[in-house]
Formats: structure tokens, C-alpha cells, sequence
């Protein structure tokens, strides 16, 4: 009956971990979406302001910037997935 008992407890501790360490990842997930969606903004700027550039050398140097921004921003919403699933999981309530 003890064993029971404590295996019992040792699986409700358990889910709670777990549900504590999912709302952290979810919390990330809407960071790491933010951080996506304020540089595909920043990315559809750039991407405008080269089709309207007057010179090939402007609308490429507008372009790799666009690049640039959409891969900084890509690395840094990946670091913070992985942030928060490599962090240990520390209850908020």
C-alpha cells in the first residue's frame, strides 16, 4: 500500500512539472512568434523599399538586408524555443 502511495504521489509530481515546463514553452513559443512576426514586418519593408529602388546595387543591398533580418530573427526565436525547453522547469504558482 505504500508503494502505491508513493508512486502516486511520485506521478502527480510529476504532471506537475510537466505542466509547469509546457506553460513556460508555450510562453516562449509566443515570444519566439513575436520576435517572427516584428521582422517579417522589418523583412516586407525592405522587400519594398528594393522594388523601389532606382538602382540594381541599392535593390540588392535592400534585399540582403531583408535576408539578414529574417535569419537574425530566425536564430534568436530558435535560442529562445530552446531556452526554454534547456531551462529547468521552476513552478510560478
Amino acid at each position: 500500500m505504500r508503494k502505491i502511495v508513493l508512486a502516486a504521489i511520485s506521478v502527480a509530481a510529476m504532471t506537475g512539472l510537466a505542466a509547469c515546463q509546457n506553460a513556460a514553452e508555450k510562453e516562449a513559443d509566443a515570444k519566439a512568434d513575436a520576435v517572427e512576426a516584428q521582422a517579417d514586418v522589418a523583412v516586407t519593408q525592405l522587400e519594398n523599399q528594393a522594388d523601389a529602388a532606382a538602382s540594381n546595387a541599392t535593390q540588392e543591398s535592400l534585399d540582403a538586408q531583408a535576408d539578414a533580418v529574417g535569419e537574425a530573427a530566425e536564430k534568436k526565436a530558435d535560442a529562445i524555443r530552446d531556452n526554454a525547453k534547456d531551462a529547468p522547469s521552476t513552478p510560478s504558482h
